[in-house]
């Protein structure tokens, strides 16, 4: 038998490699998922317990989610009309490269390819007045068995917290811990940022009935994916391009 040190070392240092596997795996599902399989109750059930153990500020646990799996729903929300911004499609474009080596070299980021063609003209020059393309939100629930909006109250904040940066790095912390129990356990999740726009935002409110002081902080697609991601490059920076010791500048590790 392990002696109670030495077991305890292995233990560690097996659920460790687990952890860091989850969090190296984790991804954004883009491929479609089986509107025909529900998220069965024992996963979902997981996935918010998983939230219910965010860390908050002040374990003020500021969120309330609501979970969409109704097709009625689904498809009434799936009719709201939702515009990319001309300043998203801007500032989005000024993440893109254009190569994998491009993407390799400044190691932040993402391809231009994974996006439709009309938001990756390299030479485009989008006036803040420029019309947008319109899309439905229908597009990204055709293939999506439920919906998870994460919503709070924006009367309140963390005590002293200019802005609520607390309150808003606390809600970080329930879509992390959302996001990796999904991928243990083999559901796709894809953040939809157009919810929290304000005509969008609206929409959803009216037809969930959401109280109008709750502000919708992100929604994502969950569902068991009907086939493999497609490959891509993903990159992260060197641990010794961010980290510094004892004062800015310096290594941590060489």
């Amino acid at each position: 038998m392990l002696a109670a040190a030495t077991q305890g070392w292995f233990l560690r240092e097996f659920f460790l490699r687990d952890i860091l596997d989850i969090i190296r795996d984790r991804h954004s599902a883009r491929v479609p998922l089986d509107p025909e399989q529900g998220i069965a109750e024992k996963d979902l059930r997981q996935l918010l317990e998983a939230a219910r153990w965010a860390p908050t500020a002040h374990n003020m646990q500021n969120f309330e989610i609501i979970v969409v799996d109704d097709k009625a729903a689904l498809a009434a929300i799936g009719t709201i009309r939702s515009e990319p911004s001309a300043t998203f499609l801007r500032e989005n474009y000024q993440q893109f490269s254009f190569s994998e080596e491009e993407l390799l070299r400044k190691r932040t980021g993402v391809l231009a390819s994974m996006f439709p063609p009309s938001w990756r003209t390299p030479d485009a020059k989008l006036p803040d007045d420029a019309p947008a393309q319109h899309a439905f939100l229908g597009r990204a629930l055709a293939h999506c068995p439920a919906l998870l909006i994460v919503v709070y109250d924006q009367r309140k904040r963390a005590p002293a917290s200019e802005g609520d940066v607390l309150g808003i790095m606390s809600l970080g912390c329930v879509l992390q811990n959302l996001w990796l129990m999904a991928e243990a356990l083999g559901i796709g999740v894809q953040i939809l940022s157009a919810y929290s726009e304000r005509e969008t935002a609206d929409e959803v409110h009216r037809i969930l009935q959401i109280p109008g002081h709750m502000k919708i902080a992100f929604a994502c697609r969950i569902g068991y994916p009907q086939n493999a991601p497609a490959k891509y490059l993903r990159v992260r920076r060197e641990i010794r391009a961010f980290a510094h010791r004892n004062r800015y500048g310096t290594a941590v590790l060489e």
